[in-house]
């Protein structure tokens, strides 16, 4: 005897959180893998072996693009778990169809055996041929990224290249070399020849003096509205005033999308830093008369009227 509705959704509820928790732990694994093979990539640019660069980097590539895979699975588990009492329905509801046939899509293709289970139990629930239409994706209801991140074509050159030059860029490597740029000499900016053109043209000591003299006073009014005028005209810094709560942050870097930006009207924002904390001034020691405000007591007040009477 089949058990019944009640009691399947039950157990895929804990299978999904055994499946949540064990994608959660994978993906830290491969971060912790991930950042020992850059650094890996990083020593063999270094060393000029490009050729061995580009073979190992696609492992890499590879291992990301699995990890975005279980984040995705991740949130259609928990999709699945926050929507449980909507699996108790003879048929699929529509709202649940995408993630319930991703998961039946993805569950033999990854190394999560938890997944195996919620798609065992998924088709105890729907039936063999949902399963089948889930597999072949005959209707289309698996996600687009799921598909694709599942697929076994080799990565462009262009994402190849980008992983290198990030990698380069993230551990100083100069990679691809770049010649650096010949300054020439340094230019000698002393003049030694100050003295003797002094002493031989007087003329120009005299304009010299004229120019250290003081300048001729001016009137205020007219100076000040010149000061107006090319206040009016300047432009103020960007750092000018108060700064805007809003923080601007590029999005993280992905195999989809290597360099992410964020742009407004064609325009590139950059990341914003957060304004340092103003660092608090210690209080001011509180004066021996008793009051804080510094005001003396009264009768030291008194004391002072009784000397001022004298």
């Amino acid at each position: 005897m089949p058990p019944s509705s009640a009691v399947l959704v039950t157990k895929v509820k804990v299978q999904l959180k055994l499946a949540i928790a064990r994608l959660r732990m994978v993906q830290k694994r491969d971060e912790a893998l991930a950042k020992q093979q850059r650094r890996a990539m990083a020593q063999l640019l270094d060393v000029g072996k490009v050729d061995s660069a580009r073979i190992r980097v696609e492992n890499i590539i590879r291992s990301d693009i699995a990890t975005e895979l279980h984040e995705i699975l991740e949130l259609y588990c928990e999709l699945l778990l926050a929507r449980a009492g909507l699996l108790e329905a003879p048929t699929c509801d529509p709202g649940l169809e995408e993630a319930v046939k991703s998961i039946i899509y993805a569950a033999p293709k990854t190394e999560i055996k938890e997944l195996s289970q919620v798609r065992t139990l998924l088709a105890e629930k729907f039936g063999k041929e949902f399963v089948l239409n889930a597999m072949e994706n005959t209707d289309g209801k698996v996600s687009e990224k799921v598909v694709k991140k599942l697929s076994v074509t080799p990565p462009k050159e262009e994402l190849v290249v980008g992983y290198l030059e990030e990698i380069a860029k993230a551990y100083g490597v100069n990679w691809p070399k770049r010649p650096k740029p010949d300054l020439g000499d340094v230019p000698d900016l002393l003049d030694d020849d100050d003295d003797d053109d002094d002493d031989e043209n007087p003329s120009g000591g005299q304009a010299q003096a004229n120019l250290e003299a003081p300048l001729a006073t001016e009137d205020p009014e007219d100076s000040e509205a010149e000061a107006r005028e090319e206040l009016s005209k300047a432009t103020p810094p960007r750092n000018f005033g108060p700064s805007l709560p809003l923080h601007v942050n590029p999005p993280s870097p992905s195999t989809e999308n290597i360099r992410p930006k964020v742009t407004l009207n064609s325009l590139e924002l950059k990341p914003s830093k957060r304004p340092a904390k103003a660092s608090v001034a210690p209080k001011p020691a509180e004066p021996k008369g008793g009051i804080a405000s510094g005001i003396p007591d009264v009768d030291e007040l008194a004391a002072r009227f009784a000397a001022l009477k004298r």
